[in-house]
């Protein structure tokens, strides 16, 4: 028994030596899970919080469908969520090509890798810039941190959390959009210097996709919390 016992002990020790784990992901896979989860939990807390508050204070909550009423620098007024189904369906389509870099990259595709990361780069650039027109929006219509949002009329006056809610929860996920282009921008680089192909495995692509979805499921969430409750 004790003989098999190190037997088992030794196999498991040349596992992680060899960069696999008795999963049978890599280690850098294995760390990167245990980074989304830790995440998600931060996440987490800021939109139950989030809940907390507006399920709290229901008759100074906005309505969504009033704050989020404007297409910026297009349409002022009328047009009710249509600017972030805009955001949203760009960076689910980034997430979709950033699929097909991680296919291509199993295939040793080099130059398809390349062909997907360019419009997943793309995709997160619309996302900021469209997350930047969308918070000018907002401010220069008075909504701050410290200040409520109220209706063109002026006979609404929200609460101050919802402004501050907003503007953290939003800007903590676009720091992750903003990292993830980074990510994203480094791997097409070393994806044209040939560094994947002389290591022998396209696993970096695989390790950053697992990063750009989550980040593209946590706008799910956001989306469904600040924009349709």
């Amino acid at each position: 028994m004790a003989e098999a016992a190190t037997i088992d002990q030794n196999k498991e020790a040349q596992l992680w030596k060899g960069g696999k784990s008795p999963f049978g992901s890599s280690y850098g896979k294995i760390m990167m899970w245990y980074f989304l989860i830790s995440d998600t939990f931060t996440f987490a807390a800021l939109l139950i919080a989030y809940g907390a508050l507006r399920f709290a204070q229901v008759e100074s909550w906005p309505m969504p469908s009033h704050v989020f009423d404007s297409v910026p620098g297009l349409i002022d007024h009328g047009a009710p969520l249509v600017f972030v189904s805009f955001m949203t369906f760009t960076l689910i389509l980034s997430s979709v090509t950033m699929v097909r870099a991680v296919q291509e990259g199993f295939q040793m595709n080099k130059w398809g890798v390349v062909k997907w990361l360019i419009p997943t780069i793309i995709g997160g650039l619309i996302f900021l810039g469209s997350q930047y027109l969308e918070w000018s929006h907002l401010i220069h219509n008075g909504m701050t941190m410290t200040s409520p949002w109220s209706s063109s009329s002026g006979d609404f006056v929200s609460t101050v959390n919802f402004g501050q809610l907003f503007f953290t929860i939003t800007g903590f996920h676009g720091l992750h959009v903003t990292f993830g282009v980074i990510l994203n921008s480094w791997l097409l680089i070393e994806t044209l210097k040939g560094r994947f192909d002389r290591v022998g495995h396209y696993e970096m692509v695989e390790k950053v996709g697992l990063y750009w979805h989550f980040v593209d499921l946590v706008w799910v969430f956001v989306f469904l919390c600040f924009y349709l409750l």
